[in-house]
């Protein structure tokens, strides 16, 4: 039993805590050893009372006693729709006791991501992207710990926590050994359901060790508790019966000894009956009794104060309540004395907040639930209005006005739709979802409904897109969206279907709406985009003339406006697919671009064309060997989306992309780490979806360039590398890159049939270009010695469509396949022309291949070594190992 110490009462759920206090003794000592070590992370479960808050002013004794900075905050039951409340709680006061430069200067890029969600700076003018703001916040903690080490940081009531602190907390969990700071996090078994559970579970994995669950007090220590707080004299029997009637519950107990020394009872046999009668007035309807023996004012004053739930200044109390100042100075002094409110332990951080806090969240929850539901919901709208009338904005007050009934306030549903834009302004995109469903429910007006519903679509858009498609087809069979809002909310339908996989949904609502408007820059938008959703579906069917309208729509285009330059870019990309004339394709590309850059309103971050756009763009020019181009556009959308802090799907495939231009330029372990990193980021999106297909085919392509062929197939396996295919086209082509891992791995017959299945694909699209469907070349070498005829017909139809094309590296492939199929002089002949080609070329990986494929036919020495150079600077190991082993063999004796 743990050392009784000169408060009994104060450290009563200390009592059979050893094992606990001692593991906080050790995560602390584990911190405070080394800079370098690694974060600790502690989480302790326990019903209501058990002593969780206790333990957590224990484990802030022990890490201050080692010169820890301590910060701590607590979940609230009535706050969890306050998005970042428990983050803010826990981080603000450390960033607002710096100078404005200094706190900009320690977040550095993230200022301006998790700035706005700290309440530390403005929000920025565009909807911020949670899992960005979710990073941003880890590196918050990240930054400022190495500031503040050893730093300590306290959640208590956690399973109260807003889910966007959720989010942070189980990020910062899986990432903790980055950075040096111990969490000790304090929560309730069961409590919460659905994404809050997963994210306690999360936090509750990731820590050292299994999270403890607290127990009761037993009897013994239940007697020991009791003589400590009434005196030795208490006999036996008392004691039994209060543990009896507290079950051991370290708060209970407190709360009833309590009322035992202010009724004096004497703690013997005799009276022990009386005991279950104090322990009803200690909680509960016991505990509302007593508030209300303290008179109306002070059960005003309480009710107010359960209102607000944080921040609770008398002045504020005193207004929701109406009292006079002086009135409410005396109902918080009853109420100071009677246990039920308390001054905020100026230990914790946390004073700023208010002048009050409650004793214990159990004496909150219970006060809160004792307000009549009517006075309840009209002292919320009157919260409302005073948290407004106090300079604290739409979404400090929006937890008020979520409480309103509904009443057609159309004053109401502005209010919730400002709280909505401040909320997505600052990354909680929940929360303002939560806003704008009730102000649904108000109703808004005939003209604004609409309009509410496409913001709600955009609020749902990033994590709902199923919801997101009922919410905008309800919006558009309604009357008042009109203009450019409706071209918008069209746009964003077909991008929702398109995220939802109903790829040909979205190319049908697209050109119904197209249909429907006259001539002119709205009509071409969604022409555009239905160009745009057609060319990347990976569909069997296909329509014939597409591309000739395409041609033709685009053949009028000068690129005087967005519409137009998208226009061109998708004929550019069409062309690019089918095989046309390389050069064409760039002077296309080239005549959407302003001065060889983006235009306004086509940048990576702009809404109102997509990201699918842009990567038609440069993936043109990474095929037509202009990677110079193709590279900056890469680098471009990795740069916008980190600084804008988007860390989603944006950002996993900017990093695919760059992976992607590294493949190409033949740097193959940059390509390697961009990809790996781009597939970390895809999995926090979600598995087969477009995005997650680029991260993984692009890297089984390096993996398989680099000879890491073992390798190669446990990330095909692991991720999912296998048919079904996505409905979007994926570059390269992942048939043809999963054929040629079948073929790596020895399974032949089923290389084969994949490369074939392929060919089938590509030809009912029309996809002609030997360099993005590089399925033909593969199964020609494949088929070599089984069918000699066909693998030399396709070797000429590869060539010949690589002359098409016209660009160094799709002829010097070419030439790479024909070769591999002769023997000989023809051998070394065809070799030699496509060393030429190769050379030429911006792909140093096939120049490689290239130059050891003829240093090995024409026993050149002096070509395998240059070879061998190229496959070194490449990281092309299984290259490099074929031209050591020719040289080795003594290729040079010729």
């Amino acid at each position: 039993m743990t050392e009784v110490r000169p408060t009994a009462a104060a450290s009563a759920s200390l009592w059979e805590r050893d094992e606990e206090v001692a593991a906080v003794a050790r995560a602390v000592d584990s911190l405070c050893a080394d800079r370098s070590s690694s974060g600790g992370l502690l989480v302790f479960r326990g019903e209501a009372g058990l002593g969780k808050t206790a333990l957590l002013a224990e484990t802030r004794r022990i890490a201050e006693a080692h010169g820890c900075q301590v910060w701590s905050a607590r979940g609230g039951e009535t706050l969890r729709s306050v998005p970042f409340n428990v983050v803010r709680q826990l981080l603000q006061p450390a960033l607002l006791s710096m100078l404005p430069e200094e706190a900009r200067e320690y977040l550095g890029d993230w200022y301006d991501i998790a700035g706005p969600a700290l309440g530390i700076a403005d929000p920025g003018d565009r909807q911020a992207d949670p899992q960005g703001v979710c990073d941003g916040l880890v590196a918050a903690v990240r930054r400022l710990s190495r500031r503040d080490w050893p730093l300590v940081l306290l959640i208590d009531d956690a399973h109260w926590a807003d889910q966007e602190t959720l989010h942070w907390l189980a990020a910062l969990a899986e990432r903790r050994d980055e950075m040096s700071v111990l969490v000790v996090v304090t929560r309730r078994p069961g409590e919460v359901s659905g994404t809050s559970a997963r994210l306690l579970d999360t936090v509750a994995a990731a820590a050292d060790g299994p999270a403890t669950t607290l127990s009761a007090l037993t009897p013994d220590a239940t007697a020991g508790l009791t003589r400590a707080t009434l005196g030795e004299h208490a006999d036996a029997a008392f004691c039994r019966e209060v543990w009896a009637v507290t079950a051991g519950n370290p708060y209970d107990t407190v709360e009833l000894l309590a009322k035992v020394q202010d009724s004096e009872l004497e703690p013997v046999e005799a009276r022990a009956g009386e005991l279950r009668e104090l322990n009803r007035s200690a909680r509960g309807g016991g505990l509302v009794a007593r508030l209300e023996e303290l008179g109306i004012d002070a059960t005003r004053f309480a009710w107010a104060a359960a209102i607000l739930g944080t921040g609770i200044s008398i002045d504020l109390v005193a207004k929701l309540a109406t009292l006079k100042p002086d009135e409410a100075r005396r109902c918080a002094e009853l109420l100071r004395t009677a246990r039920i409110l308390t001054a905020p332990d100026p230990a914790t951080g946390r004073t700023a907040e208010g002048d009050l806090e409650f004793v214990h969240p159990l004496i909150a929850t219970a006060v809160y639930n004792s307000i009549p539901d009517a006075l309840c919901t009209a002292m919320h709208g009157i919260a409302a209005r005073i948290v407004t009338d106090e300079g604290h904005g739409a979404a400090a007050a929006a937890r008020h006005l979520l409480e309103v009934h509904p009443d057609d306030d159309e004053e109401l549903v502005g209010q919730l739709r400002e709280a909505a834009r401040e909320h997505l302004a600052v990354g909680a995109p929940d929360a303002a979802r939560r806003c704008l469903e009730r102000a649904l429910k108000e109703p808004p007006r005939p003209e604004t409904h609409p309009h509410v519903l496409y913001e709600l679509a955009e609020a749902t858009f990033l994590t709902a897109p199923a919801r997101t498609i009922s919410q905008l087809r309800a919006a558009l069979g309604m009357p008042g969206l009109d203009g450019d809002k409706r071209v918008d909310a069209v746009f964003r339908l077909s991008q929702a279907l398109l995220h939802n996989d109903q790829l040909e949904e979205a190319v049908r609502t697209v050109e119904a709406e197209a249909a429907r408007l006259q001539p002119g820059p709205a009509r071409m938008r969604l022409q555009a985009v239905h160009f745009m959703w057609e060319g990347i579906h990976a569909g069997e069917a296909t329509s014939l003339d597409r591309s000739r309208r395409l041609a033709d729509l685009a053949r009028t285009c000068t690129g005087r406006d967005n519409s137009e330059r998208a226009l061109l870019i998708l004929r550019g990309f069409d062309a690019l697919m089918h095989g046309e004339n390389a050069e064409e394709v760039v002077e296309l590309c080239d005549r959407a671009l302003v001065n060889g850059r983006l235009a306004p309103g086509l940048g990576w971050t702009d809404t109102e064309w997509g990201i699918e756009l842009l990567l038609m763009l440069a993936n043109a020019y990474a095929f037509t060997d202009r990677l110079d181009r193709a590279e900056t556009l890469y680098n471009e959308a990795l740069r916008a989306y980190e600084t804008a802090g988007w860390s989603g799907g944006h950002l996993a495939l900017a990093h695919a992309y760059v992976g992607l231009g590294h493949r190409r330029r033949g740097r193959l372990q940059e390509a390697e780490e961009s990809l790996r990193e781009s597939l970390r980021l895809a999995e926090r999106v979600g598995r087969r979806l477009p995005l997650y297909w680029s991260a993984t085919c692009n890297l089984v392509d390096t993996l398989l360039a680099r000879g890491h062929v073992e390798e190669a197939w446990e990330v095909a396996e692991r991720y999912g590398f296998a048919p079904p295919y996505p409905s979007t086209i994926v570059l390269p082509d992942p048939r043809s890159v999963r054929g040629r891992l079948l073929l790596a791995v020895g399974r032949t017959k089923d290389g084969v049939n994949e490369l074939e299945a392929a060919e089938k694909a590509a030809a009912a699209r029309g996809h002609h270009n030997p360099v993005l469907v590089p399925w033909a070349g593969d199964l020609a070498r494949a088929l070599a010695t089984e069918d000699p005829a066909r693998a030399a017909r396709l070797a000429v139809d590869v060539r010949r469509r690589a002359e098409r094309f016209g660009t160094d590296t799709a002829i010097g492939e070419a030439l790479r396949c024909a070769a591999a199929l002769e023997t000989g002089q023809r051998a070394v002949r065809l070799a030699a022309q496509a060393v030429t080609y190769l050379e030429s070329s911006p792909c140093q990986y096939e120049h490689a291949a290239a130059r050891i494929e003829y240093g090995i036919a024409a026993r050149s020495a002096t070509d395998l070594d240059r070879g061998l150079g190229l496959a070194v600077s490449c990281g092309a190991d299984g290259l490099a190992a074929r031209a050591r082993a020719a040289l080795k063999a003594g290729a040079g004796a010729g």
